[in-house]
Parts: C-alpha cells; sequence; structure tokens
C-alpha cells in the first residue's frame, strides 16, 4: 500500500463522538514510551502526524487520523505508567475500554511491545483481557534497531512461551523499527488486505 494522503481527523474522550463508521478502522495501543508515535508516522511516511515525547502519557485523547481517505488510523492513549494522577489513570482505562468494546468498524489492534524487554506482566494482562473480550488484536515489536538479532528472537521466544500458557493460538506478530523502516512493509499489507474485506453495511 502506498500512502497518499493522511490527515488528522478529531481528538476526544467519547467513542460517540468519534467518526461515523463507514470505514476500516484500526488502533494502535501500548505502554508509555513504547515508540507508539514513531512507528505511526513511519508507516504513513509523515514525520510528525503523530506527535512524539520523550515524556510518558503524552497520547490522553482518541485521536483519528484518516488515512488514503479510505481507512482511519486511532492513536490511543497508553497503558500503564503516565505522568498523571490515579484518577486520570482511571479515566483513562475506561475510555479506551469503551472504545474498544463499542467501535464497530474496529477491523484490528495493534498492540505495540518494546521488543528490548522480556514479557512484561501489564502486556501479557492486557492481551489476556483482549482475548476475553473478543478483540482482535496482533502484536507489534518496536524498536528492533536497538538490540541483536539473536536477543530478538530470545525475546520472542519468551513472549511465545509465555502467551502459550494463556492461549490455544498465538495472534500475528510483527517485528518493527521505525528508524529503519522493518515492519512497516508488512503492516500496511496486512492492513491493506483486510480494507478489501471491508463492508459498511455489515456494521450498521
Amino acid at each position: 500500500m502506498k500512502i497518499k494522503s493522511a490527515e488528522f481527523v478529531i481528538s476526544n474522550t467519547d467513542y460517540k463522538l468519534c467518526p461515523k463508521e463507514t470505514h476500516p478502522e484500526y488502533a494502535f495501543i501500548g505502554r508509555s514510551n513504547v515508540g507508539k508515535s514513531s512507528l505511526i508516522n513511519a508507516l504513513v511516511n509523515r514525520k510528525n502526524l503523530a506527535k512524539t515525547s520523550g515524556k510518558p502519557g503524552k497520547t490522553q485523547l482518541i485521536n483519528h487520523f484518516k488515512i488514503n481517505d479510505s481507512w482511519f488510523l486511532v492513536d490511543l492513549p497508553g497503558y500503564g505508567y503516565a505522568s498523571t494522577s490515579k484518577t486520570n489513570r482511571e479515566m483513562f482505562k475506561e475510555m479506551i475500554n469503551k472504545y474498544l468494546l463499542n467501535r464497530k468498524n474496529l477491523i484490528c489492534l495493534f498492540v505495540l511491545l518494546d521488543i528490548r524487554h522480556n514479557p512484561q506482566s501489564i502486556d501479557l494482562e492486557f492481551m489476556e483481557k483482549m482475548g476475553q473480550e473478543k478483540i482482535p488484536f496482533v502484536m507489534v515489536f518496536t524498536k528492533s534497531d536497538k538490540i541483536s538479532q539473536t536477543q530478538i528472537s530470545k525475546n520472542i521466544k519468551l513472549y511465545k512461551t509465555e502467551m502459550l500458557k494463556q492461549w490455544e493460538y498465538l495472534p500475528d506478530m510483527f517485528i518493527t523499527s521505525s528508524e529503519n523502516q522493518n515492519g512497516i512493509s508488512e503492516i500496511l499489507k496486512f492492513i491493506e488486505e483486510y480494507n478489501e474485506e471491508f463492508n459498511p453495511t455489515l456494521i450498521q
């Protein structure tokens, strides 16, 4: 897929205010500082579509972007640590849950994981919850340029081992780097294939 256009549409805190469910939608989420904004910018070939920050927990709204005038990319607030109060963290959690459970045109959730680290309980618990709620998701490992291929293989194996304790089948996995574009074309191809199958009349 060639990205011809990418534009910001709307930010809000309520799924009911999101754009009409006429286009396929793909949401991106992960722990704070996982490299989400950088990956989004790499996917759409724009430097500053999603705002990057060295400060964890910067994204605090449901951010919609329209890509190629044919599908939505959604930048969700991170889960886990954020430099905000416990009350606000609970508010973010509720906001994200309502969006994920009610957005009918959500095709897939991309769960971002920092490949440099061993499996984290907060990520495993989040994915387990997605499975329980029957929300389709894939695993996207970020920052693959920061470690060796040997370490990448080791950490992927650790994730698979942990996941298979709870799962009969593993979700699709992508190994990416926003720095060297690794995995970007694979994600775009994945999205393109699902876009071709999307029928808005089936979700009304």
